[in-house]
């Protein structure tokens, strides 16, 4: 048995020292080095003959640093179930000198352990439920949406203008050196495209097919890629072609292209609005839900091991450097300082920790119905939603993602039950455009 103190180094913090009898150690290191003598092979001796002092010389130290490290996983491991301590992140482990004739060997651990979470009086949180009603007007809306989308263009020869695609070769210099071009190969672009810079889309209207155009745009400080930030471009431009729009028609075809199987065009907007209907709940539930996180993260405080806050500043910032990989841009290219991500890091880990203690305090994990009835739901939107559910429950481990999910439905509906919610009416555009 080994024997264990624990000093308190801070709130959360602590410093333990664990002494592990060496007897029965090195009986499991003997035990260990007699098995491989079985068959370790040596130069001038039969497999197996070998002296077991040759056979030390050989795989002694191996062999006592492997006893030795399960050795302090298995007493860690027990100290702290002992001492009922809940640890945040991995112990820093030192090993202390083995003294003279020693009967056991010594090491530290310090760690940080999980804060105590007393979450407030949720009586008093207000969250504020979005509410509304779809018109036919908010069906329209989507309908021109859905009419954009398919849109197709035809060769104009007039000049340029706004929602026109253009084929153009361009290149951009920065004091007189070129820092991009198209060489011969046009790119196209949509003039006022959501998302593009404005005065750029502006300097190509009214160019023609077989003109050229030059002109300067000056970038603001906070632009996006930086390193055009601040800095004034020359573009000389050559336009090769230019398209205008062409919508489709909204008649049964387009219904039919749509999956409106007869074409009937009241159909199609009952579908449509149908789908609105799906969507509009799903935004009001991510709304409540965020905002149900946000009063969780408000009305507890707690001190953050600053383990955890680390863990997640680090997944944070792979996640960034995927999404880069993603845009075709080399991470190592694209400085990230931890700090940028220690905010979101510490509202990830504060949340996440509440939710668990809310969980386990008040038994809200999902139930097996629960799990299944959201798989179904991811099975949904696919064309064979049973090989969906099948491939969910093929592997327990898939399983993680529904059940988490289904878990934190059961807090937000926990929390709302005791909170002061109220209806707020909603236009459609805000919650569509919100991004929620």
């Amino acid at each position: 048995m080994a024997a264990v103190s624990v000093e308190t180094v801070s709130n959360l913090e602590r410093r333990m020292t664990i002494k592990v009898p060496l007897a029965p150690l090195e009986g499991q290191i003997r035990q260990r080095l007699q098995q491989i003598s079985r068959t370790a092979k040596f130069s001038g001796f039969r497999p197996g003959k070998a002296p077991i002092g040759l056979v030390n010389q050989h795989y002694g130290d191996q062999v006592r640093d492997e006893v030795y490290s399960k050795a302090v996983e298995t007493s860690f491991g027990d100290a702290v179930e002992q001492n009922k301590l809940r640890v945040a992140g991995f112990p820093n482990i030192e090993h202390l000198p083995f003294k003279d004739a020693a009967e056991e060997f010594e090491y530290i651990a310090t760690f940080e352990i999980f804060p105590e979470v007393a979450v407030g009086d949720l009586s008093k949180v207000k969250i504020e439920r979005p509410a509304l009603e779809l018109s036919d007007a908010d069906v329209e809306k989507t309908l021109d949406v859905l009419v954009k989308q398919r849109v197709s263009y035809e060769p104009v020869k007039r000049a340029s203008k706004k929602a026109d695609r253009i084929n153009i070769t361009l290149t951009a210099s920065i004091d007189g050196q070129q820092v991009e071009s198209t060489g011969d190969r046009g790119i196209d672009l949509v003039i006022g495209e959501p998302g593009r810079v404005k005065e750029f889309d502006d300097a190509l209207i009214g160019g023609k097919a077989g003109t050229e155009k030059s002109f300067d745009i000056t970038y603001p400080a906070d632009h996006n890629p930086a390193q055009l930030a601040g800095k004034t471009v020359a573009y000389d431009v050559k336009f090769v072609s230019v398209s205008q729009p062409v919508y489709p028609e909204i008649d049964a075809e387009f219904a039919k292209n749509l999956g409106v199987e007869d074409g009937n065009l009241d159909t199609m907007k009952s579908e449509i609005k149908q789908s609105l209907e799906q969507e509009v709940d799903k935004r009001i539930k991510a709304r409540v839900k965020e905002s149900v996180f946000q009063a969780l993260v408000d009305e507890t405080s707690f001190e953050l091991p600053k383990a955890i806050v680390s863990a997640e500043t680090n997944r944070l910032m792979q996640v960034a450097a995927q999404n880069l990989r993603q845009r075709g841009v080399d991470p190592a290219q694209v400085p990230m300082e931890p700090s940028v991500f220690e905010t979101q890091a510490q509202r990830n880990a504060k949340l996440r920790m509440v939710l668990t203690e809310l969980v386990n305090t008040n038994n809200l994990q999902a139930s097996a119905d629960q799990v299944r009835a959201m798989v179904d739901s991811f099975a949904q939107s696919f064309e064979k939603p049973d090989e969906l559910v099948s491939w969910y429950y093929a592997d327990v481990k898939r399983l993680d993602e529904p059940a988490a999910l289904a878990t934190e439905e059961n807090v937000v509906a926990w929390v709302l039950d005791k909170a002061k919610v109220t209806n707020k009416k909603i236009k459609f555009d805000e919650l569509m455009m919100a991004g929620a």
